[in-house]
């Protein structure tokens, strides 16, 4: 067996190893301790591009599959790495980069073991990506939640500490109803691997049938909790402005994380072999992500508190995914990983960028700014004309400004190119070739055709307020102290958007074979129960 061959575990094992030797070296070396761990970040981000490059190899979306301890599935434990578990690792590893990158020039010495915590969360959300049964997957998601609340309470402070607890308790809910289904789909079916899963719930007779779709309902509201759906997602706001922004940065992929998971069950569990439970839940998925895109863009109309303004981005972005997900259309689901990707990216930016901006402004400059529009305090006579824009502000202004593109999904970047694509794949979904129709859609997805023109304008709004305060009408016109190892995450994220923009053509074809997988479940399934066990070296 060659080396390449072991390359799925590596995305797992890394992170687990890096922040088990990091553990030991005394705090006072945190700048060691801060090399070591973005070289395995970035050493996980090249490993996951070239499982990305396999993948794509691969003929008929067929996935490699990764046999821990040599057991063959459906025994064994596996691994699976098909061009959306990759996309989604490649994604991660570069969020978490950037985010450790930035922590480096400060906020990693605001408290104890930061880089183990922050590798442990790697490690939880690349096994969820990669593993290939239920059991597992609530292994890494626990490990997960479990860094999470490290990386939330990181840096101390009251509203810190309060919303962790908000943050702690709700997760520790979701982790039980995660448990209570993940019981009630092993005793209805007798495995927990969902390739055999998928071939045994067209199986049922009707007394199972309803025990294993109470266990999804179950399953489904723990990671409804995790991907923010209205109204589970309550606590996202206050939880991600209240977190440091590196962690708040890398907490951008975590929504994510339950997206990942109810698009990756719902295609291959509740398919058409599904029999009468195929498309369980998604009535669901679709209203429910409706209305949590109207909530999230009212959020974002409302918020003034910046940090508060880019949860309440994610929480739309969420939305806008969740009711994609609910359509269950080839073509709109292809978009839609195309958003999930510019959208993570463009808000983990965000989030860091956040933190230099605020720099140059006073506590509750935002409150005074409103206070001076109501009143009309703002209508003074510029004594200066033709000063210049310092440099350093105009390099922020200008990531914000492309950050305000891709949220808003403006042209030319792939913000727009996303909101096109899930466009045309409502109202292109006839034979190749035709026309498109604008009478085939239905109530729900005209709404949402209207909610993803309106949660792009109210970020437009959003966003334009918040830099005219920020960067035209600064009230205390100071100039931040801004340093390389700062901006440079920022301009990394960015500039992975202004690549997919650039290459829209290849990463559309991928997306569109990933999608064209998605839907034909048994491209998962026969691989993955099929694998071959590697012989020993006495074994014939």
């Amino acid at each position: 067996m060659s080396v390449f061959a072991h390359l799925p575990i590596l995305p797992i094992l890394i992170p687990l190893i890096t922040a088990a030797a990091l553990i030991p070296i005394d705090d006072r070396n945190r700048d060691l301790k801060g090399v070591v761990s973005v070289v395995s970040s970035a050493i996980v981000f090249l490993v996951s591009l070239s499982l990305m490059y396999a993948a794509a190899d691969q003929p008929e979306g067929r996935p490699l599959v990764y046999l821990l301890g040599n057991w063959a599935a459906p025994y064994g434990i596996v691994l699976v790495v098909d061009r959306l578990s990759a996309l989604m690792l490649v994604l991660s590893s570069l969020v978490a980069l950037g985010a450790q990158t930035f922590s480096i020039a400060r906020w990693h010495r605001q408290g104890f073991h930061y880089h183990s915590l922050f590798q442990f969360m790697a490690l939880g959300v690349n096994g969820a990506f990669l593993t290939g049964d239920l059991f597992n997957l609530f292994v890494f998601f626990e490990i997960m939640l479990g860094a999470s609340y490290g990386l939330l309470l990181h840096g101390s402070g009251p509203m810190r500490v309060k919303k962790g607890l908000h943050y702690i308790a709700i997760n520790l809910a979701a982790s039980s109803l995660f448990l209570l289904g993940v019981s009630l789909i092993y005793g209805a079916t007798g495995t927990l691997n969902m390739a055999d899963l998928a071939l045994r719930i067209g199986q049922l007779n009707v007394e199972n049938r309803m025990l294993m779709e109470a266990g999804a309902a179950l399953l489904g509201m723990a990671f409804l909790v995790k991907a923010a759906m209205w109204p589970l997602g309550f606590w996202l706001a206050g939880a991600y402005a209240a977190a440091s922004p590196p962690s708040a940065a890398f907490f951008a992929i975590l929504t994510k994380v339950g997206a990942y998971i109810l698009l990756r069950l719902s295609m291959l569990l509740f398919g058409a072999a599904a029999g009468p439970s195929a498309g369980f839940g998604l009535n669901v998925l679709l209203y429910g992500g409706l209305i949590t895109i109207l909530f999230g863009l009212i959020g974002v109309l409302a918020s003034q508190a910046l940090g508060r303004l880019a949860a309440y981005c994610i929480i739309t972005s969420s939305g806008t995914l969740l009711a994609a997900i609910g359509i269950a259309d080839k073509a709109v689901i292809a978009g839609a990983l195309l958003y999930l990707v510019t959208s993570t990216l463009a808000a983990a930016a965000l989030f860091l960028l956040i933190e230099l901006m605020e720099r140059a402004r006073d506590a509750g400059a935002d409150v005074l700014a409103v206070t001076m529009e109501a009143y009309g305090d703002d209508d003074q006579v510029e004594t200066e004309v033709g000063v210049a824009v310092p440099r350093t502000m105009a390099l922020l202004g200008l990531c914000f400004v492309i950050t305000t593109m891709l949220l808003a999904g403006l042209p030319p970047f792939s913000g727009f190119l996303a909101k096109v694509s899930i466009l045309h794949g409502l109202f292109g979904s006839g034979p190749p070739g035709a026309a498109l129709s604008f009478h085939g859609l239905d109530g729900a997805q005209w709404t949402y055709v209207v909610l993803l023109i309106l949660s792009g304008l109210s970020t437009l709004i959003a966003m334009n307020r918040v830099g005219i305060r920020t960067f035209w009408t600064s009230i205390e016109g100071t100039v931040p102290r801004v340093y390389l190892i700062e901006i440079a995450p920022i301009m990394l994220l960015l500039g992975a958007c202004l690549v997919l923009t650039l290459g829209a053509g290849s990463a559309l074809s991928y997306l569109d074979a990933t999608a064209s997988a998605l839907v034909n479940p048994q491209s998962y399934i026969e691989p993955v129960l099929s694998a071959p066990r590697v012989p020993s070296p006495g074994e014939p």
